[in-house]
């Protein structure tokens, strides 16, 4: 039987290692690529600027892909169960494939588009390719939880082995009995919107660094690959958060769009490691995809991810609410240079090193302002082009030791951790560049400096350049504080729960004894 098929791209948003893409060509006579812009992530996620640019760069790049394979890329805005049913009918189609997407919104979407598939007597097809793993499997092989310790995490890991090889992409062999019908008024109706169709303010935009899609992502891999000693060697922990340009890969974008395939990934650093001495997880490039799919696991089996209340995993802990600290940290004005140029980093560009984000999450959250990390999480997936709904929840619990990380007497210093790896504060200057003209003794603490100074840096802190939101020294020991209490307060909530427990136990274990007592009376 020939099919008419929709291949519906969501996030694997490329041609190679696409297994249910491949999965569409088998038997397909007609085959439609379709993206649908759903409104219900503009409505229920802030996303930023440089995110739609990347994404409809990503999208522009699939459909000339797609074109050298004469076919093209389909889009459509809309809610998924209202546009697919009209397509099934309007293109007579009799298949359906698509990636699996583990987020709870995308999980309940596509149950319901399988159900109407299913009135329509369409065939569905998912595949896993977005994570390294199937995470369900995942969870099974861990007596139905996911794994808390990372760990715990790679031992379950290593008794499933390693991920499944990757699949070519489709060449125009395989699509040379496949057509995609299109027509001229196709044009109109299927493009790619702009950025200004999507009622976007583009004068805010920062510079293009990391331009979407497929084939930069394929480039910027090559790239790294080609630098073996460098891929071998690499710790994450070991790399500069303050550096001028990225220390890192920067693939993390190119991972959570799907534009870069995951296991694509994986097997490359494998092959270059092949042979060879090489660092191991967790610092190393495979321990980062690890990490990746230990924080995909975990939103999957824990409750209420994103979220701290109805979180069993969660230390609940009571933040500020302190709307005017949540806006200086957001709009880089704490008056902590290193922490405001790391925010200013963020707004333009999209993207910072990891450490940059260790030190911002710290500060707005157990270290300095005390502010809930449901907020940084927020703002995170708004303005980071990597933003992805697992690895936020995950990152922001850690680094506000709320979750996975319990050493919360360890604060990341607004002053002392950034001079590290850039004593004279060149990484400050870039993005503040109102403190360019100050010494490096005083960059990182510019209210330091006499009067006299800061004329001459042109610069007056408290008029040109904002005094310190807190007093660091003294604020984070009295969150230390804080954060010990919230800790004693789980600690003591847990024993009460052990002891309900025991006492219910104990209860039935009474009762059962009393019953075969009673039946040996009898």
């Amino acid at each position: 039987m020939s099919h008419n098929c929709i291949h519906w791209f969501r996030k694997g948003l490329r041609l190679h290692d696409n297994p249910a893409l491949i999965a569409a060509l088998k038997d397909c006579k007609h085959i439609y690529p379709l993206f649908l812009l759903d409104p219900w992530y503009a409505n229920n996620t802030p996303i930023g600027i440089n995110r739609w640019r990347f994404l409809i760069e990503s999208l522009k790049d699939l459909d000339s892909s797609l074109r050298k394979l004469n076919s093209r890329l389909f889009v459509l805005r809309g809610s998924p169960t209202e546009i697919l049913p009209k397509l099934f009918e309007k293109w007579k189609i009799t298949r359906l494939t698509f990636e699996v997407d583990t987020e709870p919104y995308s999980q309940s979407r596509d149950k319901e588009v399988m159900k109407l598939a299913e009135e329509h007597s369409v065939e569905v097809i998912s595949k896993t390719s977005h994570t390294l793993y199937n995470i369900d499997r995942i969870i099974d092989e861990n007596s139905g939880k996911a794994p808390l310790t990372y760990v715990r995490f790679q031992t379950v890991i290593r008794d499933i082995g390693s991920p499944k090889k990757t699949v070519p992409a489709p060449t125009e062999e395989d699509m040379k009995d496949v057509l995609t019908p299109f027509s001229k008024n196709h044009e109109k109706e299927f493009r790619i919107p702009t950025l200004e169709d999507l009622g976007l303010d583009t004068s805010c935009l920062g510079p293009d660094l990391f331009p979407g899609g497929e084939t930069e992502a394929l480039r910027r891999l090559d790239e790294h690959m080609k630098r073996t000693g460098w891929v071998c060697s690499f710790e994450k922990p070991k790399t500069s958060p303050n550096a001028l340009t990225a220390s890192t890969t920067v693939l993390s974008p190119y991972v959570r769009f799907g534009c870069l395939s995951a296991r694509t990934f994986w097997w490359r650093l494998t092959d270059v490691y092949r042979g060879k001495k090489h660092s191991d997880p967790p610092v190393s490039l495979h321990g980062q995809l690890l990490w990746r799919e230990f924080f995909y696991t975990a939103a999957v089996g824990i409750p209420n991810f994103n979220k701290m209340e109805g979180n069993p995993h969660c230390v609940q802990v009571d933040w500020d609410d302190n709307p005017e600290h949540l806006a200086a940290w957001r709009e880089a004005r704490t008056g902590f240079p290193f922490i405001d140029a790391i925010m200013t980093q963020l707004r333009q560009e999209g993207w910072i090193h990891h450490l940059a984000r260790h030190a911002v999450a710290c500060f707005l959250t157990r270290g300095d302002l005390w502010t809930s990390w449901e907020e940084g999480q927020k703002v995170f997936e708004e303005l980071l082009l990597d933003a992805d709904w697992s690895l936020n929840a995950g990152n922001w619990q850690w680094l506000s030791a709320s979750a996975f990380f319990h050493q919360y007497f360890r604060v990341y210093s607004p002053i002392a951790f950034g001079k590290k790896t850039d004593k004279y504060g060149d990484y400050i200057k870039k993005y503040l560049p109102v403190l360019k003209k100050f010494p490096a003794e005083y960059i990182y603490e510019p209210w330091k400096a006499p009067r006299s100074i800061q004329e001459r840096a042109g610069c007056i802190v408290g008029k040109d350049y904002p005094r310190p939101i807190v007093e660091h020294e003294v604020i984070h020991k009295k969150n230390i504080q804080r954060m010990k209490a919230a800790y004693a307060k789980r600690s003591s909530e847990d024993q009460d729960d052990k002891t309900k427990t025991k006492g219910k136990k104990r209860k039935v274990n009474e009762s059962i004894k009393d019953m075969f007592e009673k039946k040996a009376k009898r």
